[in-house]
């Protein structure tokens, strides 16, 4: 999950450690280092030899709370309002822990330790509900936040790291975790640092493989408790569940000394950005909206466990057994765009309590500790947008009422007499489950879901294999490869990707694709190619043409062009043309056509496209905040000379 709000991303970088004592205080004239610590390098020796062990007391520990349906998990921020400047108060958390307890909650899941005081309050909250009532009970899995080197920046490196508040993050949560033996079970080593989407912030497998074997080394010394259990909590693919360009040496190792696997499973996401799974076949057309949506549903939980399954596949592979368990999922019951009414009609609260109890069902059976995102929601997440998923992903909003997925909770009287910020747990909507299920959205057919793809493809040729014909064919009804010209279409299907949800980006009328330019300081989307980080070799087409179509009302300067590589592997490149009034391509509201040459395609930092391997076949980009206009394109397709 998107954890910093753009503005907040960019403060981190200025967040001084002042929580801490010791190494690591920033100053203007301290710069972090221009590569990662290497595995074997000496890690922080002076933050080791500061700790001084301890008879930590004899306490239940990780291994006999995960898996146990009787210690049920959620991942808990608590923030109330649209800055975490705005920490909650212990009094606040305190009123949290009492609802989460009174749930059956006896585990939690943070995500920083110095960059907010907001672990440290509550810790101390935790500590004061045990000390008011012995027999309060309720655990921690402690996250350490890890980034790369000049994360949330232009120029971010993923080949080093941040050092200084890495080093921080981790000496941090060796402290709070010293001082609430009896409270802290875990340490997790990163949020979704290491999957390759994270393009703001991740850091290589080594990075996280260092801090683990440091907290494996203060265990072992007996600065830290033995039976506190080190992972990291990251995407399936980050574990080797998916795309084998994250099957390394270094992930193996990483594998072999965490202590079990805090995988992340999303399925909700992919009702956007790989919804094979989510769209209804035609025998359920008839269905009612629930119905549709159980079947749904049923379908996306079915797309978690195999992710699950394929992480399971690949340690196994390796020789190695180590526990896993769902480090996060979750199911927004409110959306604004890519999951709402005009997405994918994923974002309402009846899924959301289908798939929660989907999750739940399945974890506690399979004995998995499932760290369900979230407890309550919180509007910082995406401050811009009120709307949007990320801020609507809690079971309990943010006036103190119970979502569906609850509401038997409050019939039981689980609620009665406790208050959030004043007010008593009440349920949406009411109570009233017909109005309830009159919002439910319903599931979309195949054909509406063929929007987000583009799967006519040349089923003859493999992804890599040189594309030998004259034509080829990305989207144009007008050109169908047949036996009377000489074209082709792609080796596998294109997937309309938006970049990090920055803008908009659906097919419309057939062979055209519609571009909503977005709201902040850059956006950008594309037509990527479905090979597992493999591109279309069209080695052939370097002196040939790029055509297409396009008209408009943006307003705002960007780029048309492909890319070539992949962004994780350091490989992309970018080459295009430039829209804009002071450009030698203008954008006008009448369709107007472009043939280009790829050789006169801009170069960014003066490369060429590797044309053997063409990742994206077309990308645009902007870099000014204009949202709410829109770029069509049509009659997309590439020629040979």
């Amino acid at each position: 999950m998107k954890l910093f709000s753009a503005v907040q991303a960019v403060a981190i970088a200025a967040i001084s450690l002042a929580l801490l004592t010791g190494c690591g205080q920033k100053n203007e004239d301290q710069q972090p280092p221009t590569r990662a610590v290497a595995p074997s390098e000496d890690v922080s020796r002076e933050a080791v030899d500061a700790v001084k062990p301890n008879n930590f007391p004899s306490s239940i520990g990780a291994m006999e709370i995960l898996g146990k349906p009787e210690f049920l998990a959620f991942s808990y921020g608590g923030y109330r309002e649209r800055t975490r400047d705005n920490v909650p108060t212990v009094n606040q958390l305190k009123e949290d822990m009492r609802i989460l307890s009174a749930m059956g909650i006896k585990l939690l899941r943070t995500y920083n330790t110095q960059q907010y005081p907001h672990a440290a309050n509550l810790l101390e909250a935790i500590g004061q509900l045990r000390a008011e009532d012995p027999e309060f009970e309720m655990y921690v899995m402690l996250g350490a936040w890890i980034d790369c080197e000049g994360a949330w920046t232009d120029a971010p490196n993923h080949e080093g790291e941040d050092f200084e508040n890495n080093s921080a993050e981790i000496e941090a949560a060796v402290k709070l975790a010293q001082a609430h033996p009896e409270t802290v079970k875990i340490i997790a080593v990163g949020n979704e640092a290491m999957v390759h989407w994270a393009t703001s912030y991740f850091v290589r497998p080594a990075v996280i493989l260092k801090w683990v074997d440091h907290l494996q080394e203060l265990k072992a010394s007996g600065k830290l408790p033995a039976n506190l259990w080190v992972t990291s909590s990251d995407n399936f693919a980050s574990w080797g569940g998916g795309d084998t360009s994250y099957h390394t040496d270094e992930l193996t190792a990483l594998i072999k000394s965490v202590d079990f696997i805090s995988m992340h499973t999303y399925p909700f996401h992919d009702t956007h950005y790989n919804p094979s799974f989510w769209a209804a076949p035609a025998e359920e057309a008839k269905l009612t909206v629930p119905q549709r949506a159980d079947a749904a549903i049923e379908r996306a939980a079915a797309y978690a466990i195999s992710q699950y399954e394929g992480t399971a596949e690949f340690v196994k592979s390796l020789e190695i057994e180590k526990p896993i368990h769902i480090g996060e999922t979750g199911w927004a019951s409110s959306a604004s765009s890519l999951y709402g009414a005009s997405g994918s009609q994923a974002a309402d609260e009846y899924k959301s309590k289908r798939f929660y109890d989907a999750m739940r069902d399945w974890t506690n059976q399979a004995g998995m500790s499932c760290f369900y995102f979230e407890a309550f929601d919180e509007q910082w997440k995406d401050d811009k947008d009120p709307g949007g998923s990320e801020n609507h992903f809690g079971l309990i909003n943010l006036q103190g009422q119970a979502k569906y997925a609850l509401w038997d909770q409050v019939d039981a009287g689980l609620f009665e007499a406790l208050t959030r910020d004043g007010k008593p747990i009440t349920k949406t909507y009411d109570g009233d489950e017909t109005a309830l299920l009159a919002s439910a959205l319903n599931v979309p057919s195949a054909g509406a879901l063929g929007a987000h793809s583009i799967a006519t493809v040349n089923e003859q040729r493999g992804i890599g294999e040189a594309v030998g014909e004259s034509i080829y064919v990305v989207l144009h009804d007008g050109l169908v490869p047949d036996e009377s010209n000489d074209a082709t279409y792609p080796s596998q299907p294109l997937k309309l990707n938006i970049w990090e949800g920055t803008c908009g980006l659906e097919r419309v009328d057939g062979d055209t694709i519609r571009v909503s330019t977005g709201s902040g300081d850059w956006w950008g989307c594309a037509l990527e190619i479905q090979a597992d980080g493999k591109g279309e070799n069209l080695a052939k087409f370097t002196s040939g043409r790029l055509h297409f179509e396009i008209r408009g009302d943006s307003t705002t300067p960007f780029n048309v062009g492909i890319q070539s590589g992949t962004f994780a592997a350091g490989t992309q490149v970018n080459n295009f043309v430039s829209f804009g009034s002071d450009k030698d391509f203008q954008l006008s509201q009448e369709w107007k056509s472009y043939s280009i040459p790829l050789a006169d395609l801009e170069k960014e930092n003066g490369k060429v496209a590797d044309y053997s391997d063409i990742t994206s076949l077309l990308f645009v980009k902007g870099t000014r905040d204009v949202p709410d206009k829109s770029i069509e394109l049509r009659r997309l397709h590439y020629t040979r000379n």
